[in-house]
């Protein structure tokens, strides 16, 4: 465990040179070392994960924080990363094929001249969006101020509405909705906790800032 963890601090996110690369690797390596002799260690299962989710394996990334939520099903943090990979995953789709199309990543595919494109999008990643809603949807129940999860659910509801309604104007409208409602509570829960945060403690005891006089 020793070991994968000081392979897995020296790897720098992003860089593709192969002692980087390299680092990964065996970080990686040892982790599952570690898990051939305990199959539910949740520091290797989520040290695997996170290292394929940074090399942008995204099915290697899943598949290690689905085993996860097996080992700790209770664990919001895992739901978030997950859906958080899919949310990645389906981003990067959608910039690969829009830029194709002459498209910026958040323009709408609608009209019969972006058909084929939003048909395209749907099939290949509909089912990865539902499944990181779900996900997200998850963590915010086992963490009613999970803000970070909110952001990302009104994300996906919005990869839905660009590139999956296709000339569905009504769905489109109720996607973009939801999305708006999920930016609105998360932007509520990151307000109450920094009101929360900017109290003054002392020895754990929070105090009231003092009222300024007029």
């Amino acid at each position: 465990m020793y070991l994968a963890t000081a392979y897995a601090v020296q790897y720098v996110p992003g860089v593709n040179t192969p002692d980087n690369v390299r680092n990964a690797e065996l970080a990686i390596e040892q982790y599952k070392n570690v898990l051939e002799h305990d199959p539910q260690n949740l520091t290797s299962l989520k040290g695997i994960a996170f290292l394929y989710m940074q090399e942008k394996k995204f099915d290697d990334s899943r598949e290690y924080y689905k085993k996860a939520i097996e080992a700790d099903p209770n664990d919001p943090e895992i739901y978030y990363s997950v859906g958080f990979v899919d949310w990645t995953a389906t981003f990067q789709d959608a910039a690969a094929l829009k830029s194709g199309a002459g498209l910026k990543v958040d323009d709408e595919l609608k009209g019969k001249e972006n058909q084929k494109y939003c048909d395209q999008m749907r099939a290949k990643d509909g089912a990865t969006v539902e499944e990181g809603m779900k996900m997200l949807q998850t963590a915010i129940d086992k963490r009613q101020d999970y803000d970070d999860a909110m952001v990302f659910l009104n994300l996906l509801y919005r990869r839905k509405a660009n590139d999956m309604t296709c000339d569905d104007a009504q769905t489109r409208a109720e996607y973009v909705k939801a999305a708006n409602d999920w930016s609105d509570k998360a932007m509520a829960a990151r307000k109450k906790k920094a009101e929360e945060a900017a109290k003054k403690s002392v020895g754990g005891i929070y105090l009231e800032p003092t009222p300024q006089k007029n």
